[in-house]
């Protein structure tokens, strides 16, 4: 693997550290405060074609490798390929030319509806129901912590079409949101972190979509569920090597400006031992994450590297997150600095698209040839 960026590459970096200082930095805190989901500034994300960075020109993508993806979402923070990933993938020509161009445009936002109240980790266990009619199916059931729900325009809703059959029962649906009565969303609030993003619980009651709205085919839909997460870990783990990159520049500038015993803290040996640390989770994740795009945009098996990066990334993440706020000490506690968002906004990426201990199984799996998850 060669670790040298093209010039197309590092310049993509470039811009994409320039506009995180110039449009998400100024309004991070506010809109952290007020927990104001920033249309304005997804409308930016689209002008600039991050929405739909992977996604193939011809469906009005930028038509990125998951290498320069990567490094995107690494400066402006979490991306979200959940449902553009789906469509690529699974969906029907036609489908890709009707949603791919909103959804790339900010036109249209799209929510990934896989969580359910009773069904996290085991995620073939679908309680949303989805039965046939003569014009198409009609779905009913719950989703939970689906982000974006509030907004989406379109939503991905997995659902059973048979219980009987298990996971081979599975669907994957195209929900238009847009004067849909059955899909009824209501925004999530108390959460520790994130306050600037949309979570929402989605009721779906009697929510009727055509036959032509079912991605892939009835058996599909766990196949879909889990190869979109797969896309998605890449993408998590990316944006939090932005965030433990954010966590290192900080915490050196505070150390380097901040005086104690007549002198800049950063000339204490544990000061920095703890910015140490920080750079070397910070590298090793990142190398992780590059290791896993190199191997998406190479055609290879990387199912166990990307969760390898996730896993490390998100861990390494909230540790540089907790050493961010010991080096800044009090002033670490109060938002009038980054780190402590950092802190709270970070926790939740060890538990989405996976938990940390999923990966680990998934890992495990890999090593060993014996699947955990399956009950003995």
């Amino acid at each position: 693997m060669d670790f040298e960026l093209t010039d197309e590459q590092q310049l993509v970096r470039e811009t994409a550290r320039a506009f995180t200082e110039n449009e998400i930095v100024p309004r991070a805190r506010q809109n952290d405060r007020d927990e104001h989901f920033d249309l304005e500034l997804v409308a930016k994300l689209a002008q600039q074609g991050y929405l739909g960075a992977i996604v193939p020109s011809q469906y009005g993508g930028a038509g990125l490798d998951y290498l320069t993806y990567g490094l995107i979402v690494e400066e402006i923070g979490r991306g979200d390929s959940l449902v553009c990933s789906a469509i690529v993938r699974w969906g029907t020509e036609e489908q890709k030319e009707r949603y791919l161009p909103k959804l790339c445009s900010g036109e249209w936002l799209g929510c990934f509806g896989l969580t359910e109240p009773d069904t996290g980790s085991d995620a073939a266990n679908q309680r949303t129901r989805a039965k046939q009619t003569d014009s198409g199916w009609v779905i009913n059931g719950a989703k939970m912590w689906i982000s974006m729900g509030t907004h989406a325009k379109l939503a991905l809703i997995f659902a059973q079409t048979d219980p009987e059959k298990a996971h081979k029962g599975l669907a994957c649906f195209l929900v238009e949101t847009d004067g849909n009565n059955g899909y009824q969303p209501q925004e999530i609030h108390g959460k520790l972190g994130l306050h600037g993003s949309d979570t929402a619980a989605i009721s779906l009651s009697d929510c009727e979509v055509g036959e032509d709205a079912m991605l892939g085919e009835v058996g599909d839909g766990f196949k879909i569920a889990m190869t979109s997460l797969e896309s998605g870990r890449y993408s998590v783990a990316a944006g939090c090597v932005g965030i433990c990159q954010g966590c290192v520049d900080y915490s050196v500038q505070y150390a380097k400006e901040r005086q104690q015993f007549g002198r800049p803290i950063a000339s204490f040996q544990l000061v920095q031992a703890m910015l140490a640390d920080m750079k070397v989770e910070t590298d090793a994740a990142r190398m992780l994450v590059y290791r896993a795009g190199y191997l998406k945009d190479t055609g290879q098996p990387n199912s166990t590297e990307t969760s390898v990066a996730k896993l490390y990334a998100t861990e390494a993440a909230n540790r540089c997150a907790t050493t961010a706020i010991q080096v800044l000490g009090g002033s670490g506690y109060v938002d009038d600095h980054p780190v402590e968002r950092y802190f709270r906004d970070v926790r939740v990426t060890t538990l989405y698209e996976g938990t940390s201990q999923i990966q680990k199984l998934i890992i495990g799996r890999a090593l060993t040839g014996i699947n955990a998850l399956v009950p003995s």
